[in-house]
């Protein structure tokens, strides 16, 4: 199917969808786009331009947002500030890092934005980190979700959107994991 059939035939809406989606929450309507990029009823172009446009769009609303405030925000309650230290620091030191690792740190997102707020990352290095990180993400889930999942396990009848499906909700059982492991190891360190 080539790509203006694809596009003519769903019109924009659901890319829209897709970039609306991805800005307030991220996987599950990114997984679910891609799904039906797997059964052929979306573009694949599309669905990762549109994604990952909208997950950058939705971790620098909270950089924006953030920026400059937060420092006297907090100063307002001291057991907080003591709290956030660790991640403060560890986003002090490896400020560039943790901006390429919001998209791959679900459960924390907001905390790294903020704390990268606090820490008065240049807002075009966060800018830019972020965007080519949520394109790394939004490429990886759509050849792992997309390609990969339903090519792969089709030798075991989970072809096209099933295929697609197993390897969306595995990986998104992964973030949780991986979220959930993130944020007990950050209070460990307070």
């Amino acid at each position: 199917m080539d790509v203006m059939h694809t596009l003519s035939w769903s019109g924009t809406w659901p890319y829209l969808g897709v970039l609306v989606a991805a800005v307030i929450e991220g996987e599950i309507a990114y997984i679910a786009a891609v799904a039906l990029v797997a059964q052929g009823r979306l573009n694949a172009l599309a669905v990762l331009v549109s994604g990952a446009v909208g997950a950058a769009i939705g971790d620098q609303l909270f950089f924006y947002l953030f920026r400059g405030r937060l420092p006297r925000w907090m100063a307002r309650y001291p057991s907080l500030e003591a709290k956030t230290a660790p991640l403060l620091g560890y986003v002090r030191r490896h400020a560039a890092l943790m901006v390429l690792l919001i998209r791959f740190a679900p459960g924390l997102r907001i905390a790294i934005a903020a704390a990268c707020a606090w820490v008065e990352v240049p807002p075009l290095t966060f800018s830019l980190l972020n965007l080519l990180s949520s394109f790394v993400w939004a490429i990886g889930l759509l050849a792992l979700v997309g390609w990969f999942g339903p090519a792969y396990l089709s030798q075991f009848g989970l072809d096209g959107w099933r295929g697609a499906a197993a390897v969306g909700v595995l990986l998104l059982g992964l973030f949780k994991v991986l979220g959930a492991w993130e944020q007990r190891r950050l209070r460990r360190e307070v």
